[in-house]
């Protein structure tokens, strides 16, 4: 998938009309960046003290939700397994893909009434986002654990000789069933003592059948042997054994525990499956919540943080603005350049933000003149990668 880029939510002060500020803005930086209208309803202001609580609030809500999405993105990767490069397929908000969804924000009423103060739409998305986030680790969870079941069972049956199942391996024809007097063993052998076995197994005690071993299995390192031998030596045998590094496996041939452990296989195999489509399904939905959140989070920074700073009657543009890496640090001159008369402290170091750990270690990289705040979208592009 090719890279979305970078997008900057900013918000500059109205002027005489909003769409002269638009007007201004796209002049000046539109040969640098893909610009937006970014369009915030006339949301109810309140008191400055509750304005100012709510900048600090809305910037924890704001890297929370974002974690919470990245997290989902995350396992929803995980859940596709072997079908993840169509993960950003899946990854829809209302039906559009984030770009669309962004590039024509529009304020979802419906979730988010515009009559309520900021302070009740902020705790609508932050229990919003907390349900969202219970409710992954609980599917999570139980998915994962089936998934993890079903994972030991299937190393069991492919594993090295010494550790996997073999009741896939074995038959019934390989064993002595049902004798008062005689049993048979399974004896791993590394590859390189084969022909010991051979020459040695039916003097590791009195009472072996002569003859009675058979090669049954082998794989790169070892080969399975049956031998069968009288019951009362086997404790001998498997002591002698041990001696020449013949490891005796602990298995006792049994038809209802084959069927039992097939079957647990079976079992798991259908789960898993009947799962998995229901799982996805809600990833997907959840994701298009979690995101709808995210940037509607982004909308109500952008709106206190603009009254903050502007003052009242609230008049300001947002938009949103999508630069190239090669144009960001000149789109940020640029805006510099338009805005440096609104707070004269925040001029002087905006060309080197980028590359001053000085500020960034103050937290003042994200400090401009005007509003401005980056949107993340790189969701797909930032998951671990499969091991």
């Amino acid at each position: 998938m090719a890279s979305i880029g970078e997008y900057w939510l900013v918000s500059v002060p109205g002027e005489k009309t909003t769409q002269e500020a638009w007007d201004r803005l796209n002049r000046a930086t539109s040969d640098m960046s893909n610009n937006h209208k970014f369009n915030i309803p006339d949301l109810k202001v309140g008191t400055l003290d509750q304005l100012v609580g709510l900048s600090d609030e809305l910037g924890k809500l704001d890297a929370a939700t974002e974690a919470i999405a990245r997290k989902l993105v995350t396992y929803f990767a995980e859940v596709l397994e072997d079908e993840r490069d169509k993960l950003y397929e899946n990854l829809l908000v209302n039906g559009k893909d984030i770009t669309q969804y962004i590039t024509k924000f529009s304020w979802e009423a419906a979730k988010y009434p515009v009559k309520q103060s900021l302070k009740v739409l902020s705790e609508i998305i932050s229990k919003q986002v907390t349900q969202i986030d219970n409710d992954l680790k609980t599917k999570a969870n139980t998915y994962n654990t089936l998934k993890n079941n079903l994972a030991s069972l299937e190393r069991k049956a492919t594993g090295s000789l010494m550790t996997r199942d073999l009741y896939d391996i074995v038959k019934a024809d390989d064993f002595v069933l049902n004798s008062e007097y005689i049993t048979t063993l399974l004896v791993v052998v590394p590859k390189a003592l084969a022909k010991d076995w051979e020459t040695k197994y039916e003097s590791l005690a009195d009472m072996v059948v002569p003859r009675s071993s058979r090669l049954i299995n082998e794989d790169a390192e070892f080969a399975l042997f049956s031998v069968s031998l009288f019951k009362k030596v086997v404790d001998e045998y498997k002591a002698h054994c041990r001696e020449n590094k013949f490891i005796v496996r602990d298995f006792v041939y049994d038809e209802e525990t084959l069927i039992a452990g097939k079957n647990e296989r079976d079992k798991l195999t259908a789960e898993k499956t009947r799962q998995f489509a229901p799982l996805v399904r809600w990833l997907k939905i959840n994701f298009s919540e979690i995101f709808t959140a995210y940037i509607h989070v982004k909308a109500l920074r952008a709106f206190v943080e603009s009254v903050l700073r502007y003052g009242l009657p609230v008049n300001f543009q947002a938009a949103l603005l999508q630069p190239t890496k090669s144009t960001q640090k000149r789109l940020r001159s640029e805006l510099n350049k338009l805005y440096q008369h609104l707070d004269g402290t925040a001029g002087g170091a905006i060309d080197n933000l980028d590359d001053s750990p000085a500020l960034m270690a103050l937290g003042m990289q994200e400090y401009f003149p005007y509003v401005c705040f980056k949107v993340a979208v790189d969701f797909v592009e930032n998951i671990p990668h499969k091991r």
